[in-house]
């Protein structure tokens, strides 16, 4: 089974004691290719020497949402000087991890909002994917999206959304990721969901070392852990897993230009 994880932090410390190891285990259980996405200024050089270290690891620079009392203006110059310096690099894919995020009341939200328009300016002066944090914020993500028009579209990360919602962010050319949240039973609104949702609208993701699917509680989660969350993934959608493997590692081929 043919497996790429669209959606990584492997950058983090939590991997310092055993990342090679498992990186080789990842492989082993076909998960051919990771994407780490960068999230503050302070990251940007250890994901990159991640991506140049490890052949089946690509990069993502953004400045995340959650952390916006640590973003500088500084920071937004920093990262185009990134995009532009790497811009012919295939090891870089993306800009991102970026977006809103309206579940943490203590985020203002002007702020919000003028990071996150700068940052799709980015990925569409770059022709770059933008891999996107929304979090009870679809509405204004989406009206953000349709006025900017990005020329290439992207992931929206650990989708959570309506039907209609997913409907509105296909229709814009995006890709739904889809990790361990669905994979738990109590997952009701978004299992349902998921289970008319078509092949071609869907990608996974991890999100290690968080988001921790159902088989593996309160455990630090991993790429490793992708083959079971495909295949719980593919029982709430009702399809093989072979074929939602088969059609998410096309999708991100496809969102990527692999």
């Amino acid at each position: 089974m043919r497996l790429i994880d669209t959606h990584t932090h492997l950058d983090f410390p939590d991997f310092d004691g055993d990342r090679p190891r498992l990186l080789a285990s990842a492989a082993a259980r076909g998960v051919e290719r990771m994407v780490v996405l960068g999230v503050y200024q302070t990251n940007f050089q250890r994901v990159w020497e991640l991506a140049c270290t490890e052949p089946c690891v690509f990069a993502a620079l953004g400045l995340h949402p959650v952390y916006l009392d640590q973003h500088r203006p500084e920071h937004l110059t920093q990262l185009r000087e990134w995009l532009e310096r790497l811009r012919a690099d295939p090891r870089l894919c993306a800009v991102g991890e970026f977006g809103l995020d309206y579940y943490l009341d203590s985020l203002d939200k002007t702020r919000q909002q003028a990071l996150f328009e700068a940052q799709l300016q980015m990925a569409c002066d770059f022709e770059l994917p933008a891999l996107l944090h929304v979090r009870r914020s679809h509405a204004q993500v989406i009206a953000t999206l349709k006025r900017y028009k990005p020329v290439r579209a992207g992931v929206i990360h650990a989708f959570a959304g309506s039907y209609e919602e997913a409907r509105e962010y296909i229709k814009l050319g995006f890709r739904l990721g889809l990790g361990g949240a669905a994979t738990w039973p109590q997952a009701l609104r978004l299992r349902k969901t998921l289970a008319r949702l078509p092949l071609d609208s869907v990608v996974l993701e991890t999100d290690s070392p968080d988001m921790a699917p159902v088989m593996y509680p309160r455990v630090r989660n991993s790429p490793e852990h992708l083959p079971e969350i495909a295949e719980a993934l593919a029982q709430v959608m009702g399809v093989e897993v072979g074929a939602l493997a088969d059609a998410s590692s096309r999708n991100a081929c496809e969102v990527f230009g692999w």
